[in-house]
């Protein structure tokens, strides 16, 4: 879910200094097909996101990411927050920044159209609460603290 702002919320709560983990980064993530078949997905490595949920910490951890599996942590997150905009922010998004060359290219750009016809729905049904993301990031931010009593 390219340019919904999960990057921006989580690099905005790890400067103020809180938990905040980015899996798309940190070696968080590999690829493997589905049950044996099909082309490679990237899912989170069980040991490592396992590892994260154990540490023991003073507030919330708060961690971002958007795999094919990830449904099956949640039991472990007290929110499963959905960050979501409509696809003409999304494109723009993409298109305006500079730390992720994804979105650029045709093809990019219709991968994102089907991830929001198509993922985006499962996302939601799995997500306890969605912030759409047009709103200012300090704004999302407040929220996503409000959701872990901060």
């Amino acid at each position: 879910m390219s340019g919904t702002g999960k990057s921006t919320v989580i690099d905005a709560l790890a400067r103020r200094g809180l938990d905040a983990v980015d899996t798309d980064h940190g070696g968080y993530i590999e690829h493997a097909a589905l049950d044996g078949h099909g082309d490679p997905e990237p899912i989170w490595r069980e040991d490592r996101i396992r590892a994260l949920l154990d540490q023991a910490r003073r507030g919330p951890l708060f961690l971002s990411g958007c795999v094919v599996d990830q449904r099956r942590f949640s039991p472990r997150f007290n929110e499963v927050v959905l960050l979501s905009a409509p696809l003409e922010t999304v494109r723009y998004r993409v298109r305006a920044r500079t730390t992720n060359p994804f979105g650029r290219t045709e093809p990019d750009r219709a991968r994102i159209a089907a991830d929001l016809r198509d993922v985006e729905p499962v996302l939601r049904a799995g997500a306890t609460v969605e912030i759409d993301t047009r709103r200012p990031v300090h704004d999302v931010v407040v929220r996503v603290l409000a959701l872990a009593g901060q």
